[in-house]
């Protein structure tokens, strides 16, 4: 066969090397939410931006006595409401051709076999080239069974020149003992460079943004170190309740929920050297060795705060504290709200503060990284020219209005030289006319092409536990997390932890 270039290939199509080639997705636990809204409606989206190959096929297995037709009317539904790209009947056409469903229970020999001779038949009529990814958007309690099912069937084992993969949602294990049984368990049926662990914050434009803004321009990266940089805050804050969740985060609480995975990756993308190439090796080795330098305080009663969402008002409504959410005990001492204060021991941070904070029911919802950098060594002006004048900083707001903004100091108009703040600000919305696409979708791609550089591994899944564990235990061991009202930004105790470290917190 000739090696001619296709003269259909137009070199300047950026799509060309991430269409995913011949593949399939079968999602377990398809009739979730995370399903529905997020999951059915990104592979649309894929489709419809001309991402997936033309076979490409969708297997739901879940309890449910349902036929092919009804599993593609709940996903016709699900993409009508969540798509964000607009519908077009030629793309659902296609699509829903390659839509199967499987019924079942996870303990169900006979629906493994259905499974598998529905793969079967999609390799014969859609040309899937035995590719398969098992979606795995059940309870993790579920895992080992799932997992154990698709060695048992043969599943997880591909045809020569073909792969199967596994993905797997959070929460990864709930301290490090579970999460090292886990990766056990995982490792026994799928191979370590075949199993994408989501994380969906890593997904986010502005987190690839990150590195972006570090290593492709040469304005920030002199500055980011212990020569100029004052501390970084990492905050995460929802300004909603447990909603109906009640049964998977009593007992898990805000630092395991978010700090464990969420704000240690943003923390290791902010902190860490310029990797050799962005490949997910090397990025795994720069995000670990951030990681292995992290230290704990020594004394975790002062620098590190746990609270408790109480009765208030928020967005003009009354709401319910914590503990008179439905399904929650009365004496639950589980936490809504996590601050902590981590420092890395480096060349570059030695001496500089991280300071991680999560929580529900706060003032607004907001993701931002704000690296705080230090007062100017000597100034010229009076005292009375700069009152209003505070410190330098680089802000990375991951959600909403992604985008990045720089807060400096300014003259005053007028005759008198007072210096203020200002800010520059830069919005992803403004500045590109395509808007951003939904974390899923990048990642559900990145799984079909094999790329796994937004996936943290299982050695990073491993070291955030061995962070956070000494912290819980010292938690479950002294009294209980401290009382905050709706709608506010947190518990007082957080305000206290770094006003000892003459700082505050930024007000987002």
């Amino acid at each position: 066969m000739s090696s001619a270039a296709n003269p259909l290939r137009d070199a300047q199509d950026r799509r060309l090397p991430r269409i995913a080639g011949p593949s399939g997705l079968v999602i377990f636990g398809v009739t979730g939410d995370l399903s529905r809204k997020k999951l059915m409606p990104a592979v649309y989206d894929l489709a419809n931006r001309g991402l997936l190959p033309p076979g490409f096929s969708l297997v739901g297995f879940a309890r449910r006595e349902w036929e092919d037709q009804d599993f593609c009317q709940v996903v016709h539904d699900s993409v009508k409401q969540y798509a964000r790209t607009p519908f077009r009947e030629e793309v659902w056409r296609q699509l829903g051709e390659g839509m199967r469903f499987v019924p079942g229970v996870f303990d169900d020999d006979d629906a493994f076999a259905r499974l598998k001779s529905t793969i079967e038949e999609l390799d014969k009529s859609r040309g899937t080239g035995g590719n398969f990814a098992f979606y795995l958007s059940v309870p993790p309690k579920f895992f080992p069974t799932v997992l154990e099912q698709l060695k048992e069937h043969g599943l997880s084992d591909a045809p020569d020149g073909s792969w199967r993969r596994a993905v797997i949602e959070k929460p990864f294990g709930h301290d490090l003992a579970s999460a090292q049984e886990l990766n056990r368990v995982v490792h026994r049926v799928f191979r370590q460079s075949d199993v994408f662990r989501i994380d969906h914050y890593l997904g986010k434009e502005t987190v690839q943004n990150i590195l972006a803004l570090r290593f492709a321009n040469t304005m920030f990266e002199p500055l980011w170190n212990r020569s100029y940089v004052d501390h970084v805050q990492i905050t995460m804050a929802e300004d909603i309740g447990i909603g109906g969740r009640a049964g998977y985060y009593d007992g898990i609480g805000a630092a395991r929920d978010v700090i464990q995975n969420h704000l240690l990756q943003l923390l290791a993308l902010t902190a860490m050297e310029e990797p050799v190439s962005f490949d997910a090796k090397a990025l795994v080795t720069e995000k670990l060795k951030v990681l292995n330098a992290v230290r704990l305080p020594k004394d975790l009663g002062r620098h590190t705060v746990r609270g408790q969402y109480r009765a208030g008002w928020q967005g003009g409504e009354k709401v319910p504290g914590y503990l008179e959410e439905e399904g929650i005990d009365p004496a639950s001492r589980t936490d809504t709200y996590a601050a902590i204060k981590l420092e890395i021991d480096n060349r570059r941070w030695a001496g500089v503060p991280f300071y991680l904070r999560t929580g529900k029911r706060l003032g607004r919802r907001v993701t931002e990284i704000a690296v705080v950098f230090q007062r100017a060594p000597y100034s010229p002006f009076d005292a009375t020219d700069t009152q209003e004048l505070g410190q330098n900083a680089l802000v990375i707001r991951v959600q909403p209005d992604e985008g990045v903004m720089i807060r400096f100091g300014s003259k005053v108009p007028g005759t008198s030289m007072e210096i203020r703040d200002v800010t520059m600000d830069f919005a992803y919305g403004e500045s590109f006319t395509e808007s951003s696409p939904e974390a899923y979708e990048r990642l559900i791609l990145d799984v079909l092409l094999g790329d796994a550089n937004l996936f943290p591994r299982h050695q990073e899944v491993e070291r955030s536990w061995e962070i956070l564990d000494p912290i819980e235990e010292y938690w479950d061991a002294h009294g209980r997390p401290e009382p905050y009202t709706a709608g506010t930004w947190g518990p007082q105790a957080a305000d206290e932890m770094l006003a000892r470290d003459g700082r505050s917190w930024r007000r987002p």
